[in-house]
């Protein structure tokens, strides 16, 4: 027997067999709205979701899901919306609910509710990070005249303080997933058995509008012998309790950038392999050369270096065997604990959309147009899931645009101009828009200029010691639009906010920056500073190589 609730405590009771007609309660049953008598179907091919519609319902209730049944047998729950993800999900899941009083959503997540960020990526990650910069911070103390005589590391309170902070906000999700009646929260992997039918857990579920915000997961390597041993990611490494003594980081992007960063100033010895032979390679050259420099008074560094090879050491220690890409040359790293950090993959494999005729790239990328709907109408895909850029900030940006979408038929496009992004290494890395190649590419290499200025040249930067850090500007010639901006340098996060405003909007100038108040003695002096000290690319390089010692390639 199943129960399904109507209006207030008026319940229909559903005894089911092949043998037995649907058998219904009739004094639970309200009348039609028009106040006649309420016609029910009758047999074995009697759909539950008929029934529940013609119940009349407070508009101070909840919709329960409703359940069709097939030959007399239970065959699956439909629901207004279901939603795949409880990171960026949840902000369209809370708009939903805002909007309308009566609906019922299925939110699944089968992993800890919260989503990537919260509970194993940028939040996590960045409450380890301020330590480490307090670290390195006290380890120039006696540049101030400040003599630290001993800084003393307790590992294993630092990681504790991460997982007391976001198991708070943790808690809340959850409690909210599983006590709000318009949600049903399945804590089950999900998989497509048809179109716009998915099996979650024991039950078979379905809607007319679907939501895919399933995040992504680690993605590792063909390394020889790397599957019998065992190692790290981003997913499991919060766990950890004491600090390894060497670290092996396999790949050179920001994951590495940053966890290289907090290990090392927790006391590691740190050496990362990236595969490619820039160190960061989603950032400009020159600011990649310095990230490298400066962190590698603290890490090892290899770059254009691929491993091959990983197995056992004596002592339960780790051996990996990398080769240098250009020369074959050898390397051996003996480490006591692997970080596989090479990116990010797409979890399809788990979801099987092509089963509800949802395509995906040759990576498992979930395909979307230029509104963020799949190829299948209803089904939506935001986030990480679509592969176009994993960060929370575009997440939350996709899903206010499907929001739009697909309850309002908005038709609105997605527009990623000026979308920023930082790595949160020392030094501080921030960057949006465009590249100075991707600039020249677009406009040709007479029609952009470059402006740039040091930390070191205004007040604030000489006040706290800030040395080679800069800021990099791009902008069109003729428009005289900002279109790129690169900083490496102490708070880099926070000054690039004021270039992603003008990169986004292009009928602004580089010259309305250059007029406006900044606040003296300040850092965002840097940034006034390079929008006045504008240049060809020619001249920029020049002044990079000769006067910051750093070389941009052609």
């Amino acid at each position: 027997m199943r129960t399904f609730y109507g209006a207030e405590k008026k319940e229909c009771a559903f005894w089911l067999s092949p043998a037995n007609p649907v058998s219904i309660d009739q004094e639970d049953i309200s009348e039609n709205t028009d106040g006649s008598s309420l016609n029910l179907p009758s047999g074995p091919g009697a759909h539950a979701h008929h029934i529940y519609n013609r119940i009349n319902i407070s508009s101070s209730m909840h919709r329960t899901p409703v359940t069709t049944f097939r030959d007399g047998w239970f065959a699956m729950k439909t629901y207004d919306y279901i939603i795949i993800g409880t990171g960026s999900g949840l902000a369209l899941a809370d708009a939903i609910l805002q909007e309308k009083d009566r609906v019922k959503i299925a939110v699944i997540d089968k992993d800890t509710p919260g989503g990537i960020c919260l509970t194993r990526a940028c939040i996590p990650s960045k409450i380890l990070l301020y330590p480490a910069e307090l670290v390195r911070l006290f380890e120039r103390s006696s540049e101030f005249g400040i003599h630290v005589d001993k800084i003393t590391l307790d590992f294993s309170g630092v990681m504790q303080r991460m997982r007391d902070l976001i198991g708070e906000d943790i808690s809340g999700i959850r409690e909210s997933l599983e006590s709000l009646e318009s949600i049903d929260y399945y804590k089950y992997p999900a998989e497509f058995s048809g179109p716009y039918t998915m099996n979650v857990g024991t039950e078979t579920i379905t809607a007319k509008t679907i939501f895919l915000c399933t995040g992504s997961k680690p993605s590792i390597p063909p390394i020889k012998g790397l599957d019998q041993l065992p190692y790290q990611t981003t997913d499991t490494l919060l766990a950890l309790d004491s600090c390894p003594k060497r670290l092996a980081i396999v790949g050179g992007g920001y994951i590495a950038a940053e966890y290289g960063h907090f290990f090392s100033a927790m006391g590691s010895a740190v050496t990362i392999i990236g595969r490619n032979p820039q160190f960061i390679p989603e950032e400009e050259p020159e600011i990649s050369a310095l990230a490298m420099e400066m962190l590698g008074d603290h890490i090892t560094i290899l770059t254009n270096h691929e491993v091959r090879e990983a197995g056992t050491g004596e002592a339960g220690t780790v051996l990996l065997n990398a080769v240098d890409r250009t020369s074959g040359k050898s390397v051996r790293i003996e480490s006591d604990m692997i970080l596989i950090a090479t990116g990010r993959s797409s979890n399809s494999d788990i979801l099987h959309p092509e089963r509800s005729g949802v395509k995906v790239d040759r990576h498992g990328w979930i395909i979307v147009d230029e509104h963020l709907q799949t190829t299948q109408p209803g089904i939506w895909a935001f986030g990480d899931a679509n592969g176009r850029y994993l960060f929370k900030n575009v997440a939350n940006y996709e899903a206010s645009v499907v929001y739009r979408n697909a309850l309002h038929g908005a038709g609105e496009k997605v527009d990623y101009t000026g979308v920023p992004h930082a790595v949160f290494t020392s030094p501080e890395i921030a960057s949006a828009g465009l590249s100075e190649k991707e600039a020249i590419a677009r406009y040709g290499r007479d029609n952009i200029l470059v402006g740039v200025a040091r930390y070191l040249d205004t007040a604030k930067g000489l006040a706290i010691g800030a040395k080679r850090e800069f800021a990099k500007i791009i902008v069109e010639r003729s428009s005289r639009s900002i279109i790129g901006a690169h900083i490496i340098g102490p708070e880099a996060s926070i000054l690039i906010q004021e270039l992603v405003y003008f990169i986004s909007n292009s009928s602004h100038t580089v010259d309305e920056v250059s007029s406006l108040f900044h606040i003296h003695p300040a850092l965002s002096e840097v940034i006034q500073d390079a929008c006045q000290n504008l240049m060809s690319a020619d001249q920029y390089h020049h002044v990079m190589k000769e006067h910051f010692g750093l070389l941009v390639p052609e």
